[in-house]
């Protein structure tokens, strides 16, 4: 392999999984080089109402106070000559309309976009796929469809011609944990409580017991599986509450496994259910052991595809967009 293309970066939003891209980038950059033969190398970061541009490359990123106020995200594009944009802000509504004004700006300008965020994926999917058509760039989600779960390289290409019929998901880690407690005979608010010291579980982790999440993460898996848009598919949930207990509890007696399984198939177009079921040896959903996942593709005529593992935190979100800059930027020819 030749000498590493270096990759310019731009990165918005630096929480901590923006930290841990910037910092997993920092410190295995020559890995990456050597492996994939390309160095992503982070050219600017925004968040808030700051922005730091690095006046060396490597330099680390120093406190808030010592940034400068944004600009025009353009001019950033523009002065660093990046060919990434990477997305690691927070998914709620307030920074929606931001998220999707960004990414469709950095797409209609050639860059290619990089994202963890969900909530604009969810509500612009169209004007994203227009923006990226006109800019001939590449829109890569992983880190929001699981992590470090390659869920969406499966959906977006691995499944491409194998006749995909069916998606059978429990994606997030924090409900299974927590199901398991119970389980065990925790009360639902001693299973959220080790979920959180462990830092398996956010520390509002309602979306992950109402369903939400998961069913997020299925609407987009089956936008990359089959083309629906996710802004038009309906979502019905069963959450995890107080009384799931008894449930859990009642499974276990039985030897079997009380799972919150998010559901999508194309004979129930554009809709995603989520449901409490059990579940028993042999299903792959059932041998999940506490905050793992798993997304099992129903291909009739294939067989089923399933993946599972990939770690529920920052830093796996933070390997998911690494993932995702190496794949928009390195070499695609021979067995690449």
């Amino acid at each position: 392999m030749g000498e590493a293309k270096r990759t310019g970066v731009v990165l918005s939003g630096y929480g901590p999984v923006g930290r841990a891209y910037v910092e997993h980038l920092a410190r295995h950059g020559d890995g990456l080089a050597r492996l994939h033969g390309v160095r992503p190398v982070v050219r600017a970061v925004r968040a808030g109402s700051g922005q730091w541009l690095p006046a060396d490359d490597g330099q680390p990123v120093p406190p808030r106070a010592a940034w400068s106020a944004p600009e025009p995200l353009e001019t950033t594009l523009d002065r660093t000559g990046a060919s990434v944009f990477v997305q690691a802000l927070p998914s709620s509504p307030e920074l929606r309309p931001l998220a999707a004004q960004e990414a469709v700006t950095a797409l209609r300008r050639g860059v290619h976009v990089v994202t963890a965020t969900k909530s604009h994926l969810l509500t612009h999917w169209t004007d994203l796929a227009a923006a990226a058509r006109a800019g001939r760039s590449m829109i890569r989600i992983s880190g929001a469809t699981g992590a470090a779960l390659p869920a969406g390289d499966l959906s977006r290409t691995g499944l491409r011609g194998m006749g995909c019929r069916t998606i059978r998901a429990c994606p997030g880690g924090t409900v299974t944990f927590v199901l398991d407690r119970l389980a065990e005979g925790d009360s639902l608010d001693d299973a959220v409580r080790e979920a959180r010291r462990r830092g398996i579980a956010e520390a509002d982790p309602s979306a992950d017991l109402s369903g939400a999440d998961a069913a997020t993460k299925v609407r987009l898996l089956a936008a990359l599986t089959w083309g629906w848009d996710p802004a038009t598919v309906r979502v019905r949930a069963e959450a995890v509450d107080a009384g799931t207990a008894a449930a859990a509890l009642d499974a276990a007696a039985r030897s079997r496994r009380l799972r919150a399984v998010a559901g999508a198939s194309l004979d129930r177009p554009l809709l995603v259910d989520v449901r409490l079921e059990e579940t028993g040896p042999g299903d792959p959903l059932y041998a999940l052991d506490g905050p793992e996942k798993a997304v099992v593709f129903g291909c009739p005529e294939a067989g089923d595809v399933t993946v599972s593992g990939g770690r529920s935190s920052p830093l796996g979100a933070a390997l998911a967009m690494v993932k995702d800059t190496v794949g928009v930027t390195a070499d695609r020819t021979g067995f690449h």
